[in-house]
């Protein structure tokens, strides 16, 4: 248990710092995109010590899944605010995510 507390403010402490230090307007989402790769390779190298091939396999495939949806969901987002309120826009991309990440579930289970 204590594991998962200093984990969540190593975590934490890098979303503030990258928050504080972006350059961009939106400093909270600048600061996420910029370290997610950072947290996601922390989070592989705490992973990988207590899996077995297997599952870290497993884990691999289901993280690239979760990217391309990740895509998909910025991805449409950003067509649909070319033409639609922005809370319209999230809401879509947000449906459209939920339908490829229940498919893709149904698909590779």
């Amino acid at each position: 248990m204590a594991g998962y507390i200093v984990q969540f403010i190593i975590g934490g402490t890098i979303m503030l710092l990258a928050a504080m230090l972006s350059q961009s307007k939106y400093l909270f989402l600048s600061g996420i995109i910029t370290l997610l790769p950072i947290l996601t390779l922390m989070n592989l190298n705490l992973q990988v010590h207590n899996m077995t091939a297997e599952n870290f396999h497993l884990t691999q495939r289901n993280g690239i899944i979760g990217a391309i949806g990740m895509i998909i969901l910025m991805m449409i987002i950003y067509y649909c605010s070319g033409f639609m309120k922005p809370a319209q826009s999230v809401l879509v991309g947000v449906g459209v995510y939920v339908v490829f990440m229940v498919v893709s579930k149904m698909t590779f289970a």
